[in-house]
């Protein structure tokens, strides 16, 4: 019989709901993991300019708007 393993066996990071976030932005691993995509795809959004959220740069790095994601997964436009 197998067993499924939680993610935490696997290392993999956890992250609140979104619902529960009150920051204005989250890294690019949580806004992937927001909107079942692969890091990666946000990385190449944000380097392309062609994706469906555009980043901001703090100190060199990405950062996604939670306000952003929220509408891009609510169906209105960000």
């Amino acid at each position: 019989m197998q067993t499924v393993q939680s993610s935490a066996a696997h290392n993999l990071p956890t992250f609140p709901p979104l619902e529960q976030v009150t920051r204005p932005t989250v890294p690019t691993d949580a806004a992937a993991y927001y909107l079942n995509r692969q890091p990666q795809t946000l990385r190449a959004w944000a380097c392309l300019e062609n994706g469906a959220l555009r980043p901001v740069r703090i100190s060199g790095r990405l950062a996604w708007k939670v306000a952003d994601i929220r509408a891009l997964l609510n169906g209105e436009v960000a």
